[in-house]
């Protein structure tokens, strides 16, 4: 209903699911990411961590795809 965030600020991330993405976040300390969902009545928060590399973690891409399995079991 209003404006997308796309690159630099967000970048769709297919390998973890349909309607993932990444937002990217800078402060002093590190360069945060919250990986999440956007459905069509709800935002759903996957993972927040620090990004270090170029490449988000495989741990991260395996938490995150649980995630939406768990929480699309129960809804």
């Amino acid at each position: 209903m209003g404006d997308s965030l796309k690159m630099p600020h967000s970048r769709p991330m297919p390998n973890i699911g349909k309607r993932c993405h990444e937002l990217r976040i800078r402060d002093r300390s590190a360069n945060w990411r919250i990986v999440y969902r956007v459905d069509a009545d709800a935002v759903v928060l996957l993972e927040v961590f620090p990004k270090k590399t170029g490449k988000t973690p495989d741990s991260v891409i395996r938490v995150c795809k649980k995630r939406i399995a768990d929480y699309d079991s129960v809804m």
